[in-house]
Parts: C-alpha cells; structure tokens; sequence
C-alpha cells in the first residue's frame, strides 16, 4: 500500500513538473510592446525576440539579444528604477528552434554573417553544438555564454 501511495504521489510531481516550467516562460508580447532600447514594436519579430522578466512580475521585451543587453547593462539609461538584482529571468528565442530559452544558460554566436531586427545581433542557442555549428556554417568569429558578454562586445556589433 505505501508503494502505491508513493509510486501516485512521484506520478503527480511528474505531470505537474512540466506544467510549473512552462510558467516561467512569460507570454507572447502584445501588439503595443515596445523595445525600451530602440523603441520598436517587438511582436513583428519572434524569432529575435528576447524578455526581461522582474521579481515583482514586470517585464521588458526586446526586438533581439543586443538590445537586451544593451538594456541590461545599464537599465537606469532607459528609465528604469530597477536593478539587475531586481531580475528573475532572462529569455532569448533560440536561433534554430524559435523556443524561448533562458538567456542566462544559452550560448550566443557573435560577428556572423546573420543579421537580426536591428542588424549585427547575438544569436543564441540553447545547445553548444548548434553554436559550434552556426559559427563554421554562418563565418561567426565566436561563441560566449552570459557571463561573457559586455558593454564593449556589444560596441563590437554596431
């Protein structure tokens, strides 16, 4: 009997476990949302698209990964109160899948031939492999993980 009732019990966590993921993916931008950065209407581009997601529930979106980190390095620029430690996620649409993806986990591929919304972009990937790929396939100059990214690698794309 006490099998039973654990066997039902680790069942339950495991048909609720993909349920409680899917909610940290916020929801699709609305027709009126604004990139902070360059102030373009991101619902046109959903392959690029990429959310700040704040611990108080507010979110930012953007048109692709550069103008989020361009946002995320210095928030304050775009009139924002809030902190980095104010932020709970991070995503990025990753390149092949068009899947949001935690932007803190992905790998982006700089300098390649691909351009996003707002031309030279990021382009990130949930798998390192598929950025191996990319960058021999699209003559990228480099793969990077969030901690890697700054300021001057974005200079490095305008």
């Amino acid at each position: 009997m006490k099998r039973t009732v654990v066997f039902l019990m680790l069942l339950s966590l495991w048909a609720v476990a993909p349920a409680a993921a899917a909610e940290k993916t916020p929801p699709a931008p609305s027709a009126k949302d604004k990139c902070p950065v360059c102030g373009m209407f991101v619902a046109p581009f959903p392959n690029w698209l990429g959310v700040i997601v704040y611990k108080d529930g507010g979110r930012f979106y953007f048109d692709g990964p550069k103008d989020l980190f361009t946002y995320y390095f210095a928030p304050e620029k775009y009139g924002s109160a809030r902190k980095r430690a104010d932020i709970a996620d991070i995503h990025v649409t990753d390149y092949y899948s068009v899947a949001a993806i935690d932007g803190r986990k992905a790998f982006y591929v700089i300098g390649s031939d691909v351009r996003g919304p707002m031309g030279k972009e990021l382009v990130p990937f949930a798998k390192k492999s598929d950025a191996d790929g990319f960058l021999k396939d699209h003559r990228g100059q480099k793969v990077l993980r969030f901690d890697e990214l700054t300021p001057a690698t974005l200079k490095s794309l305008e």
